[in-house]
């Protein structure tokens, strides 16, 4: 496959990756804010909405194992930039209907074409390195699409509220040029289509595989390790930093050193193996997360210099370990499966962040734009990530011969 296939299938990660800042990021406390909810009444809904979205990856990886992945891409996405508009452009009235109705309409659309479009890796790309090169161009174009979401708001308002509106307008045409040439340049491969048999039988292979559920154990610590801080972000560099106007500028810091670090890690699994070169990006963020534990008012230089370090071991977490799932799930026979249950899991990871970090951090008192509860976001934020990391690399140590295939 040539180097402009290979690119034109990660250019689609880019508008996906541009929604889903904004969705996982920027909702909280947009909603917090501009719209006025409670904490508590936030995060349960949050948490109902991404359990909803997290229950129905499953059968839509059935489904993408049944019919044609690039066109399960292609219908997905008309209700998902709908709903991405609705959902950053809430009424003034009736705030929690709209976050839940406008959250669904966006899960369903983007969870639909995310599963796709991952399996679909497993139809074109032959080998596992060539499996890992889509991955990375396809996460590479993520944080593109990340550090875009991050920029934008500042420069089109300068108030951050409007500016996150306002962004919600650049998905459509961005999602139709990026749609436009990935399906017009990527061939749909060698699609091989799973037996049919219930829902409950293609479940029941993919956890029979003991290599996969090893690799979900180890994807599952480290999920919940990033979800927390990638909730928390906005809310640690506002109150704890002091410095709001920072956050923009700091995000996308973060993800231009994710994707810069992506052709490192693709050279380090080549040479050293996936499994190793994975240990190798855990123990970077732990480093990281044990330094913003330490951060206080004014500390925005010393926490930028965080967010490369955290930034660079963002990059393999992206990229590796789907590119080991895609190998297992093109083992099985049935990688639409695989990467449903795998968004099954990361969902669940955002979600339970989102509806148990909120409201445990209301019990505390911590309070948005205030002064009280500080060091319980900064345990939140830094302390409680870093211990689920460590847990994800002593996991991942422990199974390290059975993960590399």
């Amino acid at each position: 496959m040539t180097n402009g296939r290979i690119l034109a299938y990660g250019l689609l990660g880019l508008p996906l990756a541009f929604a889903a800042l904004p969705i996982y990021v920027h909702v909280p406390r947009y909603y917090a804010e501009a719209a006025g909810m409670e904490l508590a009444l936030l995060g349960v809904i949050l948490l109902g909405a991404r359990l909803l979205d997290a229950g129905i990856d499953p059968w839509l990886g059935w489904l993408a194992d049944r019919v044609s992945r690039p066109r399960m891409v292609a219908i997905a996405l008309l209700p998902f930039a709908i709903g991405f508009v609705a959902l950053l452009n809430p009424p003034d009235a009736d705030a929690a209907a709209w976050l839940l109705g406008s959250l669904a309409l966006t899960y369903l659309g983007f969870s639909a074409a995310s599963v796709a479009y991952q399996a679909w890796v497993a139809d074109i790309g032959l080998d596992s390195l060539l499996r890992t090169r889509l991955t990375a161009a396809r996460e590479g174009f993520g944080l593109l699409g990340v550090v875009l979401a991050a920029a934008l708001p500042t420069l089109l308002a300068t108030n951050l509220s409007d500016g996150i509106a306002r962004l919600s307008w650049v998905l459509p045409p961005l999602l139709l040029i990026a749609a436009v040439i990935t399906f017009s340049r990527v061939g749909i491969g060698q699609p091989v289509l799973a037996a049919n048999q219930p829902l409950w039988l293609s479940l029941r292979g993919v956890f029979a595989d003991t290599a996969f559920r090893r690799l979900l154990m180890v994807f599952i610590a480290n999920g919940i390790a990033a979800a927390l801080p990638a909730t928390l972000f906005l809310f640690f560099v506002a109150d704890v930093l002091q410095a709001e106007a920072a956050s923009g500028p700091l995000l996308a810091l973060y993800f231009v050193a994710g994707a810069a670090s992506l052709p490192l890690w693709v050279m380090l699994s080549a040479r050293y193996g996936r499994v190793f070169s994975w240990l190798l990006a855990m123990g970077v963020a732990m480093v990281a997360f044990a330094g913003a534990s330490l951060l206080g008012s004014g500390d925005v230089w010393l926490f930028a210099a965080i967010c490369v370090a955290s930034g660079l071991a963002l990059g393999a977490d992206l990229a590796l370990p789907a590119a080991i799932a895609a190998d297992l799930g093109e083992r099985q026979g049935q990688a639409g499966a695989c990467f449903g249950v795998w968004n099954f899991v990361a969902k669940l990871n955002l979600a339970l962040a989102a509806g148990l970090s909120l409201p445990l951090l209301g019990a505390l008192g911590y309070v948005p734009g205030g002064s009280a509860g500080l060091p319980a976001l900064t345990f939140a934020y830094a302390l409680l990530p870093l211990a689920f990391k460590a847990l994800a690399a002593a996991l991942l140590w422990r199974w390290r011969h059975s993960l590399e295939i």
